[in-house]
């Protein structure tokens, strides 16, 4: 059996589809609304978090609120999942 076109199968997957796997959390594009600064370090006052969340698609919004749902995915994004989930909720 011919193992090496088999490996490089599955680099070509893990390379190419590792931004697949990648969240709406981990995605600086969807996160970056939310935060006052570059680093996305500090997060907007509760009003312009709330627009930024308005302005977003609702299938944007629905994958953010899966995530933070997700004991697992939202660990590392505790205190945003927090200012979240009150958004969410109103929204569904």
């Amino acid at each position: 059996m011919n193992l090496r076109p088999i490996l490089f199968g599955a680099l070509a997957l893990t390379t190419l589809g590792g931004e697949a796997f990648a969240g709406a959390l981990d995605s600086p594009a969807m996160m970056a609304p939310f935060f006052t600064d570059a680093g996305m370090k500090t997060m907007k006052s509760k009003a312009k978090f709330k627009a930024a969340w308005e302005r977003m698609s609702k299938r944007d919004q629905d994958a953010m609120m899966r995530e933070c749902q997700d004991a697992a995915m939202s660990k590392p994004y505790a205190e945003f999942c927090a200012e979240l989930k009150p958004l969410g909720g109103a929204n569904k």
